[in-house]
């Protein structure tokens, strides 16, 4: 089969509209798990037991479980119990919470990195619980963390073909559709790989700055 690229510019419009969809779906996805991780991890590390022990047991379990499995439950079994959800939003809280509990690791990891000097210094000026987060903790946990959940949301963009199983239609389900109609499969899927490397490189590439900026060189010893 030679190259028609006739054909390859005629399908883009439709390979586009498909990016958006994976682009918002990526974006949408990685605000919930941003969020949520953070709040998976001060959660596991509340005194309260029955708090953190269900926490704790409710990410290992979504760590432990593929992706594809989380997205057939949400899509297929949320409907017998009365909750309705469009494709697109199944989707969107399936990649969130399924990232959310990597995210949750990269949180935990900043924050046990917070000299415990700073914790003694908040709890002697009997600052406010949630003071003691937002104001002292997170400032000094977050930044560090941010290269590695930025890692987790280019990995999250290339999930997104997951999401053609519960009939969303991102851009790999848009390459297969048109290849099925035509019977011509080697123009969308090779732009399809092209628009994903255009992508994820110079994103690739951000993160890489952002941790030469934020995080400090190991001191000689």
């Amino acid at each position: 089969m030679t190259w028609d690229w006739g054909y390859a510019w005629e399908t883009l419009p439709q390979l586009l509209d498909g990016l958006g969809v994976t682009v918002l779906a990526t974006l949408a996805g990685t605000a919930i798990a941003l969020v949520l991780g953070l709040v998976f991890t001060v959660m596991r590390r509340s005194s309260a037991r029955w708090i953190s022990i269900p926490t704790e047991i409710f990410v290992e379990f979504i760590r432990s479980t593929p992706l594809l499995v989380q997205l057939f439950v949400l899509f297929f079994v949320l409907p017998e119990a009365g909750i309705q959800l469009s494709a697109f939003m199944t989707g969107v809280i399936g990649l969130g919470l399924h990232y959310a509990t990597y995210t949750s690791e990269v949180y935990r990891s900043g924050i046990e990195g917070v000299p415990a000097g700073q914790w003694e210094a908040a709890k002697a000026l009997n600052l406010p619980t949630r003071r003691v987060w937002t104001s002292v903790i997170l400032p000094q946990a977050v930044p560090p963390s941010i290269p590695a959940l930025g890692n987790y949301a280019i990995a999250m963009f290339k999930e997104t073909p997951q999401l053609t199983v519960i009939t969303v239609m991102e851009l790999l389900s848009v390459a297969r559709q048109l290849g099925a109609e035509n019977y011509r499969y080697l123009e969308p899927v090779t732009i399809i790989g092209v628009l994903f490397l255009l992508l994820s490189l110079p994103t690739a590439w951000l993160v890489r700055r952002m941790e030469r900026r934020l995080v400090p060189a190991p001191r000689p010893v």
